[in-house]
């Protein structure tokens, strides 16, 4: 994998760290936090962990003795990529994904360990639960009364670039290393993002090679580098990622794992909010101006401003949407929309 410039890495502001004394302590903290913090060791005790510590093959072992014998989607990357999964010069992918099993994938992996150009392999984002027995039951991170989703994370040396996800993140590094790169919600005008429908894996990333910027083509990403933090994760380490918090990640060593916890705030009935984006875009965006700037105001009106002064006029029992959503006004907001959008 291409090295960065560690002169580029070192500039930036480390990612704070905390101590969490227990289950309880770490509740509050995440709780309480709207920026990133970093927890050393907080799943060392990890079955999965300790064996990842003897050696790669034992990370693989351990997994295969608990994985369900069904197909795994695994992207394949070329060998010239330097293991940055991304966008091929015609804006297609510079990888491609197939269907596996585990002990095929794992034997892939193991087959081009330490070998100079070898294909990055990287399976993304593969619900424990579903493809796992155990697993989880042996290491998980408790979060209280929250559900979160948990996944995980298996590859070679890779770059992921970076992106934002709508929930709440609870990142565990159980096996190698990783390095995250981080920046605040609001700078994505200075990340110079790529298509929010052509994606690698759903959410709009940052066209920018943290390896080797290109500040004549994006020359506002010197404006995002102070707002940075960056952090370096060993075995053990979990880093919290508030929700829409930008985040390039890299695996670094020759075998890496991850396990993540994802929750929302807000209950999962609700729509998405990338749904309403792609929506506008299609409905408003190429609008007049004279349009676009009354939809603008009322979007304001109905969706950013006070419910209050939204509904107050409007009998209690009569305010339909306008009151505070339930699982069934919002269902039938739902069952609307697709009646719309399939005409």
């Amino acid at each position: 994998m291409a090295e960065a410039d560690p002169a580029i890495f070192e500039a930036l502001a480390t990612v704070p760290e905390v101590t969490v004394a227990d289950t309880a302590a770490l509740d509050s903290l995440l709780r309480n936090a709207d920026r990133p913090f970093l927890v050393r060791g907080l799943v060392a005790d990890w079955p999965l962990v300790q064996a990842g510590r003897r050696s790669s093959r034992d990370a693989r072992a351990y997994l295969l003795g608990r994985h369900r014998d069904v197909p795994f989607t695994v992207s394949v990357g070329s060998p010239a990529s330097g293991g940055r999964l991304f966008y091929d010069e015609a804006m297609g992918m510079n990888f491609h994904t197939l269907r596996a099993r585990l002990p095929e994938i794992f034997a892939k992996m193991e087959a081009n360990e330490g070998r100079t150009g070898a294909p990055p392999i990287y399976l993304g984002s593969v619900d424990v639960h579903q493809f796992f027995s155990g697993l989880h039951e042996e290491n998980y991170v408790d979060l209280g009364d929250r559900s979160p989703i948990a996944s995980i994370w298996i590859g070679t040396p890779t770059r992921i670039a970076a992106h934002n996800d709508l929930p709440h993140n609870l990142a565990c590094v159980a096996v190698g290393r990783r390095r995250f790169t981080l920046f605040p919600r609001e700078q994505f005008r200075n990340l110079y993002l790529g298509p929010i429908d052509n994606t690698p894996a759903g959410r709009a990333i940052s066209m920018v090679d943290f390896h080797a910027p290109d500040f004549n083509r994006f020359p506002r990403f010197r404006e995002a580098l102070p707002h940075a933090q960056v952090a370096e994760l060993d075995a053990g380490d979990a880093l919290y990622i508030p929700a829409l918090w930008w985040h390039h990640v890299e695996g670094l060593e020759p075998f890496n794992v991850l396990v993540n916890y994802w929750w929302r705030e807000t209950p999962r009935w609700l729509g998405q909010p990338q749904d309403a984006l792609n929506h506008a875009m299609m409905s408003i965006r190429d609008l007049p101006d004279d349009q676009k700037a009354y939809w603008r105001d009322l979007f304001d009106y109905y969706v950013f401003g006070s419910a209050d002064d939204v509904a107050t006029h409007i009998p209690e029992e009569g305010r339909s949407i306008l009151a505070p959503l339930t699982p069934e006004s919002a269902g039938r907001i739902r069952a609307f929309l697709l009646r719309q959008l399939s005409q």
